[in-house]
C-alpha cells in the first residue's frame, strides 16, 4: 500500500480519485461498501451465560459437583441440594459482578466528539464520525477531535496534540510538504493526521486515507491480541491449594472408608459417610466467600473512584511489586503550566510575579497579545503553550480576550518551524508594537537592547551569557522556554519576517507539563510499601528525568534509558538491566510490552497505568492494567483490569492497600475454614481408629458447612482495612497459600477444636446413649467453630484490634448460635437433624468446652504476638 506521506497532496488526491468538490453520495455509498464503517472492531464480549458457565471451572467446584452427583445416585437428595445451592450461589455472584463492571464501563464511553465536518457534493456538512469514508475531505479547526487518519492538503498554522498516540504532551506543527523517507515514526509524519488526536491551533483540510482498524489506533489495537492475559496470584494460589487439598482429603476419606469396611459397616453407609466427610472437609464455601469478599471490595473501591473490570484483579493489586506508569496525563496533568519567568534580569516563580513591576507586567501582556489561544467557559482552545500563557494572565486578573480587545492586533506573522518565531503587531500604549516570541537561540541573535527596571539599555555580552545560562538551567530541569522581545514600528508600512530584528529583549517564560499534586505522595507511599515505581513515556529524556526527580521516582540520571537503547538490548540483557532503570523515554508500544515482560520474567507482579492508545498493549500484558477513566482512550480502558474514574494516580495506592487487606482477609477466612474442617476430620479419625461410634451424622456435617462455615468466613473477609497494610513488602507470589507456617497453624487450631469436641463426645458416651454423644459432639464442634471466627479475624488478639470493630463477625456469630439452638430445642428440627435433648448441665459443659480454643488462642496472641 502507498505511503501517503511520501506523495504530494495532489498525488494523494489522484490516487484516491477525489476532486476539490469532495465525494458525492454515490462515491460515499461505494466506499462504505468497500471499506466499511469508521469504527474499531470491538472484541466479542463474552455472553452472560458463558460467564456463568465459566464459574464452574474451579477445581474445588468440580470436586463438589462430583460429590453432589454421587450423593444423588445414593439417594441423598438433601446433601445434593445443599451442595448445589452453594455452587450455584457462587456462580451467580461471580456473574453479577462481571456484568455490573461492564455496565459501569459502558457509562464511561463516548468521551470524544462523535461529529466530523466533511465536504460532500461541494457542501460542508456535519456527519457522525463513523460515517467517514476513505477519500472524504475533512475540515479541521482548533478544538476539533480527529476521527480518521489522513494526509494534509492545506495547513494554516495547524498544531495537533498527539499525546494519546505518541505520549508527547507538546503539540506538533503540521505542514503539507511531502516526506521522501521510508519507515519513519508516526510522530515524524508532519504531513499526516491521526485518529484520537485533536487540533490545538490553526485549521486545515485533510483527505482521509484510513478509517477504523486500518488507522494507527487500529493497528495498535491489533497488538492487544498478541498480549496474553495472565492468572492473578490468588487464582494461582487457589488452584495450587485446591489441588493439594483435594489430594489430601481424598486420601483421608479413602482411608476412613477402608477402615469402616474392615470394621463391618455396610458398603453404602461407609461410602456415604466418606462422601459426607469429604463434603465437610472441602471448604465448598471457599469460592463463594472469595467471590463475595472481592465483590464487596470492588464496591468499596468504586466509591473510591476505581472501577474493577475483573474481580480477581482486586487481590492482584495487593501483590504488585512494580508499577510501570505512563507520564503524560497519569503522573502529570497533561497541561502546560508556567513555572518561572525571567524578567528585569531575575528569575521569578510563577506565583511571585509583581504586576506593579513594569517589566514583569509587560512580559505577561506581550505573552497574551502574541497568542492565538483562548479560555472560554473553562474550554481551552489553542496550543498548550499559549494556553499556559493565558492561564498565567488569568491568575493575575489579566483576561486575554479583554487585553486583546483594548490592544487590537493589526498584523501577524504566523509561527513556522524554520523561523521558530511568531510575531504580531498590536496597538499598545498608542504605538504600533511588534511582539515576537519563540526559541531563544533564534530570538537572542535578533535583539539589540533589553528592558530593565532602569529603562531600555543596550544588550551587553554579559547580559547575553546570563540569559543563555538561565535558559540552559530551565532546559536541564525539563522546562520548555519561550523568549519574548518587541520593538516599535512605523505605522504606515506592512511587516514581514525581515522585520524580526533589532528587537528589545523582554524576558523568558519557562513552562512544563507539571506533576499532579498527589503524585509525589503516592510515589513515596509505593516506595515505602516496597513497590518499584517506573516511568515509561514517549516524551523526551530530559523532561522525563525532570518530572521523575520531582516526584521521587528517579535519583540519578543514570537510571534513565531511551527507546533506541532498548532496541539494542536482547530480552535477556533487558532483564538484567531492568531493575536499575527507573525512567524510559521515547519508547514505542512494543518497548512497553518488553519492559513489562522483563519485570515479569524476574518474578514480579507488574501493574501498568496509562491513558493513551499507546498504553493499550502493555496494559493487557501487565498482571494488572490500570486505565484513566476521564482522559483515557477506549483502547486503554478495554485493555485494563481497573479504571480510575478520577484519573488520580494516588487512587492506585489506595487500591493496592485495599488489595493487600483483602488478601489478608481471604487468607484468614481460609484459615478459619480449614482449621474448623481439620477439627472435624481429627474427631472422625480419632473415633474411627479407636473403633468408637461415628461422632457425627452426615446431616450434621452439612449443617456445619452451610451455616457455621459460610457466615463467619464471609464476616472475616469483610474485616475493616488494615491501616498498616502499606508498611509491609509485597508478598512473594511464589509462596504457596498452603505453606509450612500456614499448615502448622491450621493443624494446631484444628487440634484445639478437636480436643474440645472429643471431650464432649466422651462425656456423651458415658451416658450410654450414642445419640446424646453425637449431639454433644455436633453442638460443641458447631459452637466452637462459631467462636473460633473471632480468633481468625487477625493474627493479633481481638482485644488489640478492637472486639467490636467488625460488626459482621458478631452478626454471623449470633445468627449461627440462634440457628444451632433452634435445631436443639425445636422438636421438628431436632428430628430432622437427628439430635437428642440435652440437659442444662450438658449444655454448660458444651459452652465451656466450646470457649476453650478461643481462650487458648487469645492468651497466646496477647503474650507472644507483637503489635505493629
Amino acid at each position: 500500500m502507498s505511503e501517503y506521506h511520501q506523495h504530494s497532496s495532489q498525488e494523494v488526491m489522484k490516487i484516491l480519485d477525489v476532486t476539490n468538490q469532495g465525494l458525492n453520495d454515490y462515491d460515499v455509498q461505494k466506499r462504505q461498501e468497500e471499506y466499511g464503517y469508521n469504527k474499531l472492531v470491538e472484541g466479542k464480549r463474552t455472553s452472560t451465560f458463558a460467564v456463568f458457565l465459566g464459574q464452574f471451572k474451579d477445581l474445588l467446584v468440580i470436586i463438589l459437583m462430583i460429590a453432589a452427583l454421587i450423593s444423588f445416585l445414593l439417594g441423598e437428595v438433601e446433601s445434593t441440594i445443599v451442595i448445589m445451592i452453594v455452587i450455584i450461589l457462587n456462580a451467580i455472584l461471580g456473574t453479577v459482578q462481571h456484568v455490573k463492571a461492564e455496565q459501569s464501563l459502558d457509562k464511561l464511553k463516548a468521551l470524544t466528539t462523535p461529529i466530523a465536518k466533511v465536504l460532500r457534493n461541494n457542501q460542508l456538512v456535519e456527519i457522525p464520525s463513523e460515517e467517514i469514508v476513505v477519500g472524504d475531505l475533512l475540515y479541521l479547526d482548533a478544538g476539533d477531535y480527529i476521527n480518521a487518519d489522513g494526509r494534509l492538503l492545506e495547513s494554516y498554522n495547524l498544531h495537533i496534540n498527539e499525546s494519546s498516540l505518541t505520549g508527547e504532551s507538546l503539540s506538533v506543527e503540521k505542514n503539507t510538504v511531502a516526506i521522501n523517507k521510508d519507515n519513519i515514526m508516526t510522530a515524524d509524519k508532519k504531513n499526516m493526521v491521526f485518529t484520537g488526536s485533536f487540533v490545538t491551533n490553526g485549521r486545515g483540510i485533510v483527505i482521509v486515507t484510513a478509517i477504523g482498524m486500518e488507522t494507527e489506533i487500529g493497528k495498535i489495537a491489533n497488538l492487544l491480541d498478541t498480549a496474553k492475559e495472565k492468572k492473578t496470584p490468588l487464582q494461582v494460589s487457589l488452584d495450587h491449594f485446591g489441588g493439594n487439598l483435594a489430594l489430601g482429603i481424598t486420601i483421608i476419606c479413602l482411608a476412613i472408608f477402608t477402615i469402616d469396611l474392615f470394621r463391618g459397616r455396610e458398603l453404602v453407609d461407609s461410602f456415604m459417610f466418606a462422601v459426607a466427610l469429604a463434603v465437610a472437609a472441602i471448604p465448598e464455601a471457599l469460592s463463594s466467600i472469595v467471590t463475595i469478599v472481592l465483590a464487596f471490595g470492588t464496591q468499596k473501591m468504586a466509591k473510591e473512584n476505581a472501577i474493577i473490570r475483573k474481580l480477581y484483579a482486586v487481590e492482584s493489586l495487593g501483590s504488585v511489586s512494580v508499577i510501570c506508569s505512563d507520564k503524560t496525563g497519569t503522573l502529570t496533568e497533561n497541561k502546560m503550566t508556567v513555572q518561572h519567568i525571567y524578567a528585569d534580569q531575575k528569575i521569578i516563580p510563577y506565583d511571585q510575579i509583581q504586576t506593579k513591576n513594569t517589566s514583569e507586567r509587560n512580559l505577561i501582556l506581550m505573552g497574551l497579545l502574541c497568542n492565538n489561544a483562548s479560555l472560554i467557559d473553562q474550554k481551552e482552545i489553542g496550543d498548550p503553550t499559549e494556553i499556559a500563557l493565558v492561564k498565567l494572565g488569568k491568575q493575575y486578573d489579566l483576561d486575554a480576550l479583554n487585553i486583546r480587545e483594548h490592544n487590537l492586533r493589526i498584523a501577524e506573522i504566523p509561527f513556522d518551524s524554520d523561523r521558530k518565531l511568531m510575531s504580531t503587531v498590536n496597538r499598545l500604549n498608542h504605538q504600533n508594537v511588534m511582539i515576537t516570541k519563540g526559541a531563544l537561540d533564534v530570538l537572542l541573535n535578533k535583539t539589540k537592547k533589553i528592558i530593565t527596571s532602569n529603562g531600555i539599555v543596550d544588550l551587553t555580552e554579559f547580559d547575553r551569557r546570563k540569559i543563555e545560562e538561565v535558559n540552559h538551567n530551565f532546559s536541564m530541569n525539563g522546562l520548555r522556554v519561550l523568549a519574548i522581545a518587541y520593538k516599535e514600528i512605523n505605522q504606515s508600512r506592512t511587516i514581514s519576517a525581515e522585520d524580526e530584528k533589532d528587537l528589545i529583549f523582554a524576558g523568558l517564560i519557562a513552562m512544563m507539563d507539571p506533576p499532579r499534586k498527589e503524585s509525589k505522595a503516592a510515589v513515596e507511599s509505593c516506595i515505602n510499601a516496597g513497590i518499584k515505581p517506573v516511568m515509561i513515556t514517549g516524551d523526551h529524556k530530559v523532561t522525563a528525568i525532570s518530572i521523575a526527580k520531582q516526584i521521587g521516582i528517579l535519583q540519578d540520571p543514570s537510571e534513565a534509558m531511551e527507546g533506541y537503547e532498548i532496541e539494542q538490548l536482547t530480552d535477556k540483557e533487558l532483564q538484567e538491566r531492568v531493575q536499575d532503570i527507573s525512567v524510559y523515554a521515547r519508547v514505542t508500544p512494543e518497548h512497553k510490552i518488553r519492559i513489562v515482560k522483563a519485570w515479569q520474567e524476574k518474578g514480579n507482579v507488574v501493574a501498568m497505568t496509562g491513558d493513551g492508545v499507546n498504553d493499550g498493549p502493555a496494559l493487557k500484558q501487565a498482571d494488572i492494567g490500570v486505565a484513566m477513566g476521564i482522559t483515557g482512550t477506549e483502547v486503554a480502558k478495554d485493555a485494563s483490569s481497573m479504571v480510575l474514574t478520577d484519573d488520580n494516580f494516588s487512587t492506585i495506592v489506595k487500591a493496592i492497600s485495599n488489595g493487600r487487606s483483602l488478601y489478608t482477609n481471604i487468607k484468614n477466612a481460609i484459615l478459619f475454614l480449614l482449621s474448623g474442617n481439620a477439627g472435624a476430620i481429627f474427631v472422625v479419625l480419632y473415633a474411627t481408629i479407636l473403633g468408637l461410634p461415628l461422632p457425627f451424622a452426615p446431616v450434621h456435617l452439612l449443617f456445619i458447612n452451610l451455616l457455621t462455615d459460610s457466615l463467619p468466613a464471609i464476616a472475616i473477609g469483610l474485616e475493616p482495612q488494615n491501616k498498616n497494610a502499606m508498611k509491609d513488602k509485597p508478598r512473594d507470589i511464589r509462596m504457596p497459600l498452603l505453606n509450612k507456617k500456614f499448615t502448622t497453624q491450621v493443624i494446631v487450631e484444628g487440634l484445639l477444636i478437636a480436643f474440645a469436641t472429643i471431650v464432649a463426645f466422651r462425656m456423651g458416651l458415658q451416658t450410654g446413649d450414642t445419640l446424646t454423644a453425637t449431639t454433644m459432639a455436633f453442638t460443641t464442634l458447631c459452637l466452637s467453630r462459631l467462636i473460633h471466627g473471632f480468633n481468625s479475624r487477625s493474627k493479633e488478639s481481638i482485644f488489640k484490634i478492637g472486639v467490636f470493630s467488625n460488626k459482621f463477625t458478631w452478626l454471623a456469630f449470633l445468627i449461627g448460635v440462634l440457628c444451632l439452638h433452634f435445631v436443639l430445642f425445636i422438636p421438628a428440627l431436632s428430628d430432622m437433624f437427628d439430635v437428642a435433648t440435652l440437659n442444662s448441665v450438658q449444655l454448660v459443659y458444651i459452652y465451656a468446652l466450646s470457649a476453650l480454643p478461643f481462650i487458648v488462642n487469645q492468651w497466646y496472641k496477647l503474650l507472644f504476638v507483637r503489635s505493629r
